[in-house]
């Protein structure tokens, strides 16, 4: 390494350093202010576990139940066609056989769009129902926050302290918001 590169390297490490120092020094002093309360939340659990959660998932299911029975059976035409061709292919002539293989591509082609669209459609109403789900969870959370006198909900840990996670009661509050 030349002279320069090494005298480059050692000021950044040290001004690194000195900023490091500062920033820790100023954290711990915001620390010695704050003496607020934490609270966590496990918000997979709330999309899980909630009457509301429970409802939207039989709600999507229903409504999704003819059109994912119907791709199903589609595709048992589509593999049942496929294997009576392999069995036939043998007595039949090229062009029939060219015809029913093209038949069974293009029907494997428009099945694949369909699920693509079924998929499409599923994600985005999960997605309209998480919303709905997520606005009355803050709500929940905002009530259990008022109620436990906490400053700061910290949402998705690595570790929680069974003693500050509120999961359970947001739970129970967005069951009993109409």
């Amino acid at each position: 390494m030349n002279r320069f590169a090494k005298k480059f390297f050692q000021s950044t490490v040290i001004s690194g350093l000195a900023l490091s120092l500062f920033s820790a020094s100023a954290i711990a002093a915001d620390e010695k202010d704050f003496s607020g309360r934490i609270g966590v939340v496990n918000s997979e659990r709330i999309f899980k576990e909630s009457n509301m959660a429970k409802a939207s998932q039989t709600k999507l299911q229903s409504e999704f139940a003819k059109r994912e029975k119907d791709l199903r059976d589609d595709a048992q035409k589509i593999k049942t066609a496929a294997e009576r061709l392999d069995k036939d292919a043998a007595v039949m002539s090229d062009t029939d056989r060219v015809r029913r293989q093209r038949e069974l591509a293009d029907a494997d082609r428009e099945l694949q769009r369909k699920q693509r669209e079924f998929t499409e459609d599923v994600n985005q109403r999960s997605f309209e129902e998480r919303s709905k789900i997520a606005q009355k969870a803050n709500q929940a959370l905002k009530a259990v926050a008022e109620q436990r006198k906490l400053d700061l909900i910290v949402q998705e840990a690595a570790y929680v302290n069974p003693k500050i996670d509120v999961t359970e009661d947001v739970i129970k509050a967005l069951n009993n918001l109409r």
